[in-house]
């Protein structure tokens, strides 16, 4: 099967939902099972860094929170993307789904950095451009959520959504390539095409915990596309059929209520 229709195929929401299911729970343990190594040999294992001594750990925690925020960020958009150009509904549920995860990892990474900086460089905060673009990108994953649940109907919402989002990721080179472009505060990448700047143990612990971030990240997006599809096919046959009437209940609001229109 050639890769465009192996794509095509799971673009219909009863056929990606089976796989949704099967995934979200592979993902969570992976993710348990990475996060517990990463973070002992970070924390436990790992020797203090020669500069940054202790307070260096941090990294843990802060470099993966930002990986998983501008990829999620990045796959928000070209699910917009593909929404607008062949109009396919799941497109625009996957892009809702990575949108509260992505928030809650770049107010994470935001989070952390503050936590790192504030020892390394005597400030909780600089508007270094480095800073000043992750906290742009927080911004966006907000107005996007907040324009969704602003608009009644939802295929208006999708299509002002996927046009935010498409905007917005033209922040995203901005925020990569910014400690190369300019003379910033925040350090350069510890790792790059030519290898990485870190002892064999840190770059390990580094490693698993994105591991980690990555599939717990999957796993929650996974897990809230399956609510949204409930909510846009609560009244199709298949999906009654897939996991039946009292499931299907307690899953959508009273018809009584108005629904979400994500």
């Amino acid at each position: 099967m050639k890769l465009s229709k192996f794509i095509f195929w799971f673009a219909a929401s009863s056929r990606f939902l089976p796989l949704a299911r099967a995934l979200t729970w592979p993902l969570r343990i992976l993710a348990l099972l990475t996060g517990v190594a990463g973070l002992f040999l970070g924390f436990g294992v790992a020797p203090a860094d020669a500069v940054q001594g202790e307070g260096y750990r941090i990294l843990y925690l802060h470099v993966p929170a930002s990986w998983v925020a501008m990829f999620a960020y990045a796959l928000m958009a070209f699910w917009s993307f593909i929404g607008l150009v062949w109009r396919t509904r799941l497109s625009y549920l996957l892009a809702h789904a990575l949108a509260p995860t992505g928030a809650v990892f770049a107010a994470l990474s935001l989070v952390t950095g503050a936590l790192w900086g504030q020892p390394m460089w005597g400030a909780w905060w600089v508007w270094d451009a480095r800073l000043t673009s992750s906290l742009l990108l927080l911004l966006l994953f907000l107005g996007y959520l907040a324009l969704l649940n602003a608009i009644d109907d939802p295929q208006r919402a999708d299509r002002a959504c996927a046009v935010l989002a498409l905007l917005g990721a033209l922040n995203l080179p901005v925020m990569y390539f910014s400690v190369r472009w300019w003379n910033t505060l925040h350090q350069g990448a510890s790792i790059t095409a030519s290898g990485a700047r870190m002892a064999p143990v840190m770059l390990a612990a580094l490693l698993l915990c994105c591991v980690a971030a990555w599939a717990w990240a999957a796993a929650t997006v996974l897990q809230r596309v399956q609510l949204l599809i409930a909510e846009r096919e609560a009244h199709t046959r298949w999906l009654r059929a897939m996991q039946g009437d009292d499931a299907l209940d307690a899953i959508q609001p009273s018809t009584n209520q108005p629904t979400n229109p994500a």
